[in-house]
């Protein structure tokens, strides 16, 4: 299958950690071995590759890791060659295009080819990487699920496994003290984390980004259970969910260091306090967090994980670059690197879990144009 004299194919992880990554990376590694390549880990992310650090992996350092959650060889969302944190003096950061140093590391290490496994802005350092001359394939990951190109990523399955397993817990205790639970979950400027966590936990409440919704709406759905003898409510929040009049997300912290310096959170908390202001039941707010993230992939993960990393693998073999493996239906494809990160993949208004939640009630925050909202509450 090498059909291309490749010798010392280079691995690395980009961005924020998610299940799955090592069962990735596994794939893409005993692939090469198969073939008689050198599979190269590259240490967090872009940030090793600009530093130069870098092991050969053997059969011993991939065994057993497919149930492992982050990743053996670390990641970083600081790395990025294009946007590189510099220290000029003490205390002062400079902002430089290092890209250079890239290709003076790939060479010095005798990379024929670089996987990079990331989400969308590893997606577009790949890309600008290719316009470079390196040879690049690229694998999707991230919670968020927000890739174009693919119809799913892993990791987005295990976070939406821990939304419901959280919400499930909140439920019980929800009722037990007849209050409002505020859950507020990861996703960025998508809501396929609270989608699909909120409807499998069955949330009476779901806000997300693509959807605009105001107070009346969602309180008169808290208010409306609690009138028909259901005296506790779940609210399941997008962290990137804009609130009504504002037309941007609340943002907790500016990190300059980071491609994307906005770090989203803490919508989550001012919902609770006004559900809790304006109607007067007693409501908390639970921030998932990093649990998200965190812990071993679910089954699904590692073999959407092991199906992209290895068909990415081969990709390199054959001498497809620029390319990244994405799922379609069934099936895995290499797509171009620039479809991948030519838009953001979002939550569509017509989404089939979307029309199936309306049916069973689920409030989306939009009800003069959904009757739906004031219909009997979910259960």
């Amino acid at each position: 299958m090498n059909t291309t004299s490749l010798k010392r194919l280079g691995i690395l992880t980009g961005g924020g950690d998610c299940p799955g990554l090592n069962a990735a990376l596994r794939a893409v590694a005993k692939t090469a071995l198969a073939h008689g390549v050198v599979p190269v880990g590259i240490e967090d992310g872009f940030e090793g590759l600009v530093d130069g650090r870098m092991r050969t992996l053997d059969e011993t350092d991939l065994s057993g890791i497919i149930a492992f959650g982050g990743t053996v060889l670390g990641t970083s969302n600081k790395g990025d060659p294009f946007h590189f944190p510099v220290e000029t003096a003490p205390g002062h950061i400079e902002i430089r295009d290092v890209s250079a140093r890239v290709l003076e590391q790939l060479s010095t290490h005798r990379i024929d080819a670089l996987v990079a496994i990331g989400g969308d802005g590893t997606m577009h350092i790949a890309r600008r990487l290719g316009t470079l001359g390196v040879r690049v394939v690229g694998v999707p990951k991230t919670i968020d699920n927000d890739l174009a190109a693919t119809d799913q990523t892993f990791g987005y399955d295990s976070a939406v496994t821990v939304v419901c397993e959280a919400i499930d817990r909140l439920n019980t205790t929800a009722a037990a003290h007849h209050r409002v639970m505020v859950v507020e979950v990861m996703g960025r400027y998508a809501g396929w984390i609270a989608l699909g966590g909120g409807v499998a936990g069955g949330a009476d409440v779901i806000l997300m980004p693509e959807f605009a919704w105001d107070w009346p709406a969602l309180l008169d759905k808290v208010n409306a259970r609690s009138a028909s003898g259901k005296r506790y409510s779940i609210v399941c929040v997008a962290e990137g969910a804009k609130l009504p009049g504002s037309t941007d997300a609340v943002v907790q912290e500016i990190d300059p260091k980071r491609t994307d310096a906005r770090r989203l959170g803490g919508v989550g908390t001012v919902i609770a306090h006004e559900i809790e202001r304006r109607t007067g039941h007693e409501t908390r707010v639970t921030t998932l967090g990093h649990l998200q993230r965190g812990g071993s992939p679910t089954a699904y993960d590692r073999l959407l994980a092991t199906s992209l990393g290895g068909f990415a693998a081969r990709c390199a073999l054959e001498g497809r670059f620029g390319v990244m493996a994405a799922l379609r239906g069934t099936a895995v494809v290499a797509v171009p690197i620039d479809e991948a990160v030519a838009s953001l993949r979002t939550v569509p208004p017509d989404h089939p879990l979307v029309r199936a939640a309306r049916d069973l009630g689920t409030c989306f925050g939009d009800a003069p144009a959904t009757p739906q909202c004031n219909a009997a509450p979910s259960v």
